[in-house]
């Protein structure tokens, strides 16, 4: 196995695996920070430091052309769990939320929206809604997959360089929060013992002009995984995307998976039958980006009991090391 190395002759016969990246809030010493960090360590190495997450999510989701230079907010429906003295957002594939319902919730709270932002929604999907962000532009904000699961006051938007747009924001919040109370869609909700839509979350605030892809996303030919962030990666530097993956189509691919161990068993047999000739993984231990390498060589490693054959290197030996 090498590890931090990505230079490697054999790129054309290459499997990329990068793996979610933990929140710096979970880590030591995060009590030092002064505010949550900007996007998840996977979400900087996808989209750079900017992370601009809403266009991307925009270009992935809609045929319609995307200005590189506006800046796009992402609004999505949510629910916040009330604790004894703090709230919690919950993530989207906990809220069960139907087409018909978000069409629903928007409907009723597009008059308030577009009138804050001064602009029309540009388009709606399921889970995402997309605006130009307009007077919200300058927000620190952090998406649903950072926050959620937390108390949601330190994860709340904040201003940046101009005073007064996030108190300008909640109060758009709070107003949309006391329409949907009331909302016919949450009383059916309720009575299916499903948690209601009390809130709506903006973040991704950004433009497409500030993605910063890192090279292994730009040169590979395929990129596979469900996120919806890779459509639009793949659309915007015109390569294929594949929610499922190919295994007769690896080499020079890229995936981001739910499950990776699962498919750990299938790559390893493409190592073995030299369908591939390594396998990159890229994984965030501590927040920090690491790529280790593995080739067919590392499949069965040397055990210091050399009379017993070795076992078979497994996933759960690599998510461990």
């Amino acid at each position: 196995m090498v590890t931090n190395l990505s230079s490697s002759p054999n790129h054309s016969k290459r499997f990329t695996l990068m793996l979610s990246g933990e929140d710096a809030l979970d880590l030591d010493g995060a009590e030092a920070l002064s505010g949550p960090p900007r996007g998840l360590p996977h979400e900087q190495f996808l989209l750079g430091n900017l992370v601009p997450i809403a266009p991307v999510l925009l270009l992935g989701q809609s045929n319609q052309p995307v200005n590189s230079q506006e800046i796009i907010a992402c609004l999505q429906p949510v629910h916040l769990h009330a604790t004894r003295d703090h709230l919690i957002l919950m993530g989207q594939n906990q809220i069960d939320l139907t087409a018909d319902e978000s069409t629903s919730l928007l409907k009723t709270a597009t008059p308030f929206i577009e009138e804050d932002f001064k602009s029309a929604i540009l388009y709606q999907g399921q889970h995402y809604w997309f605006i130009p962000a307009g007077p919200f532009a300058s927000l620190i904000s952090h998406s649903v997959d950072q926050a959620h699961g937390r108390n949601i006051d330190w994860w709340m938007p904040r201003d940046s360089h101009e005073v007064g747009i996030a108190k300008r924001w909640r109060k758009l919040q709070n107003e949309i929060q006391m329409l949907w109370h009331i909302d016919p869609i949450n009383e059916a909700r309720e009575m299916r013992g499903l948690p209601s839509i009390n809130s709506l979350w903006i973040s991704g605030i950004g433009k497409l002009a500030d993605l910063d892809a890192p090279d292994v996303i730009k040169t590979s030919r395929i990129l596979y995984g469900s996120h919806p962030l890779l459509a639009g990666l793949a659309k915007h530097y015109k390569l294929t995307h594949s929610i499922q993956i190919d295994f007769q189509d690896l080499a020079n691919t890229f995936a981001w998976l739910e499950n990776p161990a699962e498919v750990w068993p299938l790559l390893s047999k493409a190592l073995l039958e030299n369908q591939l000739q390594e396998i990159l993984i890229i994984d965030f231990p501590k927040g920090k980006k690491r790529e280790r390498i593995f080739t067919v060589k590392d499949l069965h490693p040397k055990s210091w009991a050399f009379w017993k054959k070795s076992e078979p290197l497994s996933w759960k030996v690599i998510a461990q090391q």
